[in-house]
């Protein structure tokens, strides 16, 4: 959920700086009130969670001058000033430098919040979409978003940072949902390109003649740079590359080839084809299948991950409780048992709908996780994988879960965890150490 942005405002008038605090905080905004300009900026600085409200005139610094300075801390921040009557050419002179709009005394309340409204608003965006790319450019942050300690992840991980450090192709296979968009950024942010250019094109998504523009123009007055040219030095990510002619695969070999070695671009492939008649290679000429192919990566169902998923459910589970101001659900024994046993036909992707729905089924006080894994199946029995597992799985799953729930429950109170789950602390510390477990993850 997003924080609540927070309001500065500026003002050498006493009375005023009170009079907009009062009213903005009564409209539900926090507020924090500075004397002058000079004062302000000691805390107003890059990514300041909020905007500023500022007076013109003022003595020392000016609003304007105020103003240019926050220009340069943070071009982004939104910045509301306060004119004088009748005082124009102050206010377009304030809009020309970069003011997000202004107020003339004597100003219409309302008309202050409709303004604070927007201008908190357009800054959450801000701080939001640069969060986003620094995430993306974060290779370790985006490691840890495949989340999951299971064997199969362990192995994807370890790929990620060893082929993110190769120069060739890769092709990314894997069912649907299973997250390998985030496998290429990831690929992307681990490697040597990572301050580079990293552009995503889904191919299924246009038709032939609007993909070859977009792939290799020409480009018009009012057509974006072709997405070979726009990647050059960095990443282009082909998502559903089944999904290109015989046409667009010669013209994109071509392109490969011109290159030369090593690769000035590095083409990532996504491939979505999962049919037992019908596969990337299948489907792609050969030359340029074993061009992309030359480093592959397969992205793991989560049918065969055992207890990320419960993992995973918790997380998500957790996650959108606090979206929606509820509890999350207590997940019992068995129905841990059937999430484990589920075959997860759209994987990741599933697992997230079915924990935001669980999420609403608790807050109404119905419904089962059963239910849910039910609704998903064409079948009228609960959806259970063929993939059989032993029950000691089973049981150590559950285990790992309902210790990791209670932790967090309790904030890492060891006294209160042994108390709930009537353990000994030898126990819990061994139980602990065997799931990898740490106390300090939870404090």
């Amino acid at each position: 959920m997003s924080k609540a942005m927070k309001i500065a405002i500026v003002d050498d008038e006493k009375d005023m700086r009170q009079s907009i605090s009062q009213w903005l905080a009564l409209s539900g905004f926090e507020t924090e009130a500075y004397a002058s300009a000079e004062e302000a900026l000691r805390v107003v600085g890059a990514d300041f969670p909020g905007i500023v409200v500022s007076d013109v005139k003022m003595p020392g610094m000016d609003g304007m001058q105020f103003l240019k300075k926050l220009r340069g801390v943070d071009s982004a921040l939104p910045v509301i000033m306060i004119t004088g009557h009748g005082d124009v050419p102050m206010a377009v002179e304030a809009m020309r430098v970069g003011a997000f709009d202004f107020l003339e005394k004597p100003f219409n309340p309302d008309r202050m919040t409709e303004l604070a409204k927007k201008a908190c608003n357009a800054r959450r965006l801000t701080l939001d979409n640069r969060a986003l790319r620094k995430e993306l450019s974060d290779g370790s942050a985006l490691i840890k978003k495949l989340m999951g300690q299971s064997a199969p992840m362990e192995r994807l991980k370890e790929d990620i940072l060893d082929l993110g450090q190769a120069d060739g192709h890769v092709l990314i296979e894997g069912e649907t949902g299973t997250g390998k968009t985030l496998v290429a950024h990831a690929l992307h942010a681990v490697g040597a390109r990572a301050t580079k250019k990293f552009v995503l094109i889904a191919c299924a998504a246009f038709d032939e003649a609007t993909l070859t523009r977009r792939l290799f123009g020409p480009a018009g007055e009012e057509e974006p740079i072709p997405a070979i040219e726009e990647a050059r030095g960095g990443t282009l990510v082909l998502e559903d590359i089944e999904s290109l002619s015989q046409t667009l695969q010669a013209r994109l070999l071509t392109a490969i080839n011109d290159q030369g070695t090593p690769a000035e671009t590095r083409i990532v492939a996504i491939c979505n084809l999962q049919e037992q008649d019908k596969t990337c290679e299948s489907v792609l000429r050969p030359d340029l299948y074993y061009r992309i192919s030359a480093l592959r990566i397969v992205v793991p169902p989560l049918r065969q991950r055992g207890e990320d998923i419960l993992t995973l459910f918790t997380r998500l589970s957790d996650q959108f409780a606090e979206e929606y101001g509820c509890d999350a659900p207590e997940v019992s024994a068995q129905e841990a048992a059937q999430l484990l046993q589920a075959p997860w036909p759209g994987n990741v992707r599933q697992l997230i709908n079915v924990a935001e729905r669980a999420v609403l089924q608790n807050r109404r006080g119905t419904g089962s996780i059963a239910s849910l894994l039910m609704a998903d199946s064409d079948d009228s029995r609960p959806a259970m994988t063929t993939e059989g597992k032993p029950l000691k799985e089973f049981v150590e799953a559950f285990e790992r879960m309902l210790i990791d729930n209670t932790m967090r429950r309790h904030k890492g109170s060891i006294t209160a965890v042994m108390e709930e789950l009537c353990l000994p602390r030898r126990t819990l510390n061994e139980k602990m150490a065997k799931y990898t477990l740490s106390r300090s993850d939870y404090l």
